[in-house]
């Protein structure tokens, strides 16, 4: 099967389990069909076995690891398998009379927004060391948002990473801005896509990370209307002290203006973003200021994903020549869906076969 990113491995999973056409879920991540058909039954054939996957046999462990395995595999098992409200009451009950050894839950793919809030009331319990929470695909609405967000307010120091993409929250991102910009706020990884976020949520989510712009390292705003307000995003980019590594921009109508601003913002701090993805944005013309930045020998960047984006045999020149002058750095270079002709794909195919680069992947 064609290598597919994490990221993207489990953005297809949780559209699946959303109930959308495997058709539509390869164009979404730009695969082939038989890609998503692959995947999805290999994650029936493992996702759910026994301890001993390949043997089928159990694992045999100590006891201390066993308490290890239960906690550490809740996540997986809970992941898309059917758990309702009444469910996830039963859960937040347990929690609450044990809160502090968990560090990872996932919940992702089961109906449970209505009891969003009791799960609420386990994070706000100052007792509660939860590092990671995923309620992609969860039914959460923005009431449920709400008291998410209010729960961390009241402890903010313990989460790590969060997960709401594809519920429909967009209105009550602002209260999640709120607790960005808590200075006791640790939180590294935010994922909302495809989760009705407005060029007015973009903007209260990019004036928290101002205020606070030191801790998050992974931002996903894929699929959400945002196009209008990524110079703001870009002038967060640009603070020194903006340690963000992996950004996802997807599908979120950045237009050339916007790809400038970014690759702008991206020449004053280059040193920190290793994962670029604009795929899908009609940023076909921007390329060259991109490009530039690629040439920078203080770029870090490690995997651009310019899917769909209108990149013509000028622009693949304008990357193939950054590329050259600057080959230490990018593993995966992904072009897919654009109108390249001969000329761009025989510098495409030069540069993977040149022994001077690292790009191991290159679509």
């Amino acid at each position: 099967m064609p290598r597919v990113p994490a990221h993207l491995r489990e953005h297809a999973l949780g559209m699946l389990q959303g109930g959308m056409r495997t058709a539509d879920v390869a164009r979404a991540i730009n695969c082939h069909v038989r890609t998503v058909r692959r995947l999805r039954q290999r994650y029936r054939e493992t996702g759910r076995t026994a301890d001993h996957p390949r043997s089928g046999r159990p694992r045999v462990t100590t006891p201390a690891q066993d308490q290890y395995i239960r906690v550490s595999h809740l996540r997986d098992r809970l992941w898309n398998c059917g758990v309702t409200d009444e469910g996830c009451a039963a859960l937040t009950s347990a929690l609450r009379s044990n809160p502090s050894h968990l560090r990872e839950l996932d919940l992702s793919g089961n109906k449970i927004g209505k009891s969003v809030n009791l799960l609420s009331d386990v994070l706000q319990d100052p007792h509660c060391k939860l590092e990671k929470l995923r309620l992609k695909c969860c039914g959460v609405t923005d009431k449920g948002c709400a008291a998410l967000t209010s729960a961390l307010r009241s402890n903010p120091s313990h989460l790590r990473e969060l997960d709401l993409s594809w519920n429909k929250i967009g209105e009550s991102v602002n209260l999640l801005s709120d607790v960005l910009q808590d200075p006791h706020c640790k939180l590294e990884i935010l994922l909302l896509s495809h989760c009705g976020v407005t060029d007015e949520g973009c903007a209260a989510l990019t004036s928290a990370l101002r205020s606070n712009p030191s801790h998050l390292r992974e931002l996903g705003l894929s699929e959400n209307k945002i196009g209008k307000s990524v110079n703001l995003l870009s002038d967060v980019l640009q603070d020194p002290r903006c340690k963000l590594e992996i950004l996802r921009l997807s599908d979120c109508r950045v237009t050339d203006e916007g790809c400038a601003a970014l690759a702008s913002a991206l020449r004053s701090n280059p040193s920190h973003l290793r994962e670029l993805d604009l795929s899908r944005n009609k940023i076909g013309e921007s390329v060259n200021p991109l490009s530039d930045v690629l040439q920078d020998p203080h770029c870090k960047l490690e995997i651009l994903w310019l899917c769909d984006c209108r990149v013509t045999d000028e622009g693949c020149a304008a990357l193939t020549s950054a590329l050259r002058s600057n080959p230490s750095h990018l593993r995966e270079l992904n072009l897919s869906g654009n109108k390249i002709g001969d000329s761009g794909h025989k510098l495409l195919t030069d540069l993977k076969n040149s022994p001077h680069y690292n790009i191991e992947t290159l679509r």
